[in-house]
């Protein structure tokens, strides 16, 4: 790690120590999570109360649903314009990254063919039996 330009040091090569760290405090995924849970909330969004980490947004014109895992997020919905719409205001708020079409999220891998969405743990079962060979 480098200096901030124009910081004057004692020392060549003296660290930098961080007073506070947002992953280092101890309630800073349960105040990003209530954060988070406000702002979908404000626009539109209903919080599942079978499970509370999904969000559902359903209207005459589209339906939503948005899973939370962390800070990792599922947008899933009918109609592309919508959900950029969802992730251009998340993006607004929070400065998120679009990691495009999922393909693998939680030990799960997805995939899309003419037939539709299919959902297997193909990778997760040959890591499982390549840690066993060990």
């Amino acid at each position: 790690m480098n200096s901030p330009q124009g910081l004057q040091t004692e020392k060549p090569n003296q660290a930098c120590r961080l007073r506070k760290s947002l992953y280092g405090l101890k309630q800073a995924s349960r105040q990003w999570y209530a954060k988070l849970t406000q702002f979908l909330q404000n626009i539109g969004f209903i919080q599942s109360s079978s499970d509370h980490s999904m969000f559902i947004k359903k209207t005459n014109l589209c339906f939503l649903a948005l899973l939370i895992y962390v800070d990792d997020i599922i947008l899933a919905g009918d109609y592309a314009c919508h959900m950029n719409e969802v992730k251009r205001v998340l993006d607004e708020k929070f400065k998120i990254k679009d990691l495009s079409k999922l393909s693998f999220f939680l030990g799960l891998e997805i995939t899309r063919k003419k037939e539709g969405i299919h959902v297997n743990q193909r990778k997760y079962a040959l890591d499982i039996l390549q840690i066993m060979e060990c």
